[in-house]
């Protein structure tokens, strides 16, 4: 009987070495793969900033691949990372919006680079280790669910998948929680059992993302003003700040103050009191 081949993406994290051993108790053949996004040596991040793609997570995959009895790949996507991910990720920041790196790495590496490649190598299914759940519908169609750990849940960082990627997709720990996860991996004495998570940027390890914009977009200085238009001092560039942030205004207004508002139009950056964030309605555009 041939078995159905899934490439899972590891991270040689936790979640992504569990959801590969299930898989193989399930029967199917699991192919691991590791994905070489960033190798940027950044001389000014912090010698202890945990790196992306570094030679300890790749060797954390294969060590769980080896373990399982099952072949493990690195392939390189850094050109693709840089320009559908990194470069977009600065250019959000430029020009005074937020953006979610995660997202389009998941839109547009995981779910359509490697997917096409696994598809190519006759694999039925893309498999990695986020907290979601895919279903089938009674009609053929497939809906992205949320993953039954409320905490964990990464349902939102999939929601650029279609029904082309999410009929491709699996999630096998969707339905756990993290303790969990961590409990299989102890179970089946994978080495990335205790293996901390990284809550920062894949790419920004240290978490400072300031520093990281300022090498890439230079600073341009421009005024800090209340919801009034009143002058309240000078910021070093709307592409370091996003609204909701309280620390690094530099202000000294006797009270909390956070950004409210960024106006890329005049390199204004708005501020006020955490009341001023709140908003009657949005307005949103593809």
């Amino acid at each position: 009987m041939t078995r159905e081949r899934v490439i899972v993406a590891m991270s040689g994290g936790v979640d992504s070495a569990v959801a590969a051993a299930l898989l193989h108790q399930q029967g199917y053949e699991v192919v691991g793969v590791t994905m070489r996004l960033w190798t940027e040596d950044d001389p000014e991040a912090p010698p202890h900033a945990r790196r992306c793609c570094s030679v300890e997570d790749v060797d954390s995959a294969r060590r769980v691949c080896q373990l399982l009895g099952v072949p493990h790949y690195v392939v390189n996507y850094e050109r693709q990372f840089l320009a559908q991910v990194v470069q977009p990720f600065v250019e959000e920041y430029r020009q005074g919006r937020t953006p979610i790196p995660c997202i389009a790495c998941n839109q547009h590496l995981k779910f359509d680079t490697l997917l096409q490649r696994a598809l190519a190598l006759d694999a039925a299914c893309v498999a990695t280790g986020h907290y979601a759940r895919v279903q089938r519908r009674p009609g053929g169609t497939y809906a992205l669910l949320r993953g039954r750990d409320p905490a964990k849940d990464q349902s939102y960082f999939l929601y650029g998948l279609g029904q082309g990627e999410l009929r491709h997709a699996l999630f096998p720990v969707g339905g756990l929680t993290k303790p969990q996860v961590r409990a299989i991996a102890r179970e089946l004495a994978l080495p990335v059992a205790d293996k901390p998570e990284s809550m920062e940027i894949c790419f920004i390890p240290d978490g400072d993302r300031r520093r990281f914009l300022a090498a890439r977009i230079g600073t341009s200085p421009g005024p800090i003003v209340d919801r009034a238009g009143r002058g309240l001092g000078q910021h070093q560039g709307i592409g370091f700040y996003t609204v909701g942030q309280r620390h690094g205004l530099g202000l000294a207004t006797g009270r909390r103050s956070y950004v409210t508002g960024i106006e890329p139009a005049t390199n204004t950056l708005v501020v006020g009191p955490a009341e001023e964030l709140l908003a009657p309605g949005l307005r949103a555009s593809a």
